[in-house]
């Protein structure tokens, strides 16, 4: 029975080492596990063997790639600055094209406004975003300022927006404190409870009150004969 050089090498490849070739999809399937051995295989006449690309794709994943997803209270400037008004004490300015951040204060400069700009110079420095012997004070008074890194193989920009983020976060619990206090002390202002205020009227109107004497010899305003 006469079968084609094909047919025969199809055969050889099916009993021997348990690849089979068809005309499906994706041209070779392979059954079975080969054992280890040699065979020779000869092609006689002008017979060429073909493989069909199966045109499989190839995803390549990196275990250390990770998504961020967080939110921040950003402007953006006429001049492409980024402007962060999320700390309760200063106010942070991302100066794209000169490659700076600049901490202002929000209202008023004081020590808890410069212990917040110095914190976040400091995390900025060891994190390795901004240079270390560049933190210095602004041109505007209570301002302060660092310069950032060039970097070939990260954006700058996006990792100091990233880090920003996280000096911002681990001052939550300080500011949510200091917010606490203020509410409190306004509420006992205010707001006092039953042990701590009288009703209007409750304490009667008296000549004198307190401990300072007004009509004696010894009065705090004694001008001649006369006491004020």
């Amino acid at each position: 029975m006469y079968k084609k050089p094909q047919d025969i090498i199809s055969d050889i490849l099916n009993e021997d080492i348990g690849i089979n070739i068809d005309r499906g999809p994706t041209g070779v399937n392979i059954v079975t596990e080969p054992e280890e051995r040699d065979i020779d295989i000869k092609i006689q006449g002008d017979k060429d063997i073909h493989f069909s690309d199966p045109g499989i794709g190839i995803r390549i994943v990196n275990p250390n790639e990770r998504t961020t997803t967080f939110e921040m209270n950003i402007r953006k400037a006429l001049n492409g600055d980024l402007l962060v008004f999320d700390h309760a004490d200063i106010d942070i300015v991302l100066m794209v094209e000169k490659k700076k951040i600049v901490a202002f204060p929000k209202d008023l400069m004081s020590e808890v406004v410069y212990g917040a700009e110095s914190r976040l110079m400091e995390w900025m420095r060891k994190n390795g975003i901004i240079e270390y012997d560049s933190i210095q004070g602004g041109n505007v008074y209570g301002s302060l300022e660092g310069k950032i890194h060039e970097s070939k193989e990260r954006d700058s920009i996006k990792s100091t927006i990233y880090q920003l983020s996280e000096w911002i976060k681990s001052e939550a619990p300080s500011s949510k404190l200091k917010k606490g206090h203020d509410d409190m002390m306004q509420d006992a202002q205010l707001q006092p409870d039953e042990e701590n205020h009288t009703e209007l009227g409750e304490v009667p109107h008296a000549e004198e009150k307190g401990s300072i004497l007004q009509h004696n010899l010894f009065a705090p305003y004694l001008y001649g004969r006369y006491t004020y």
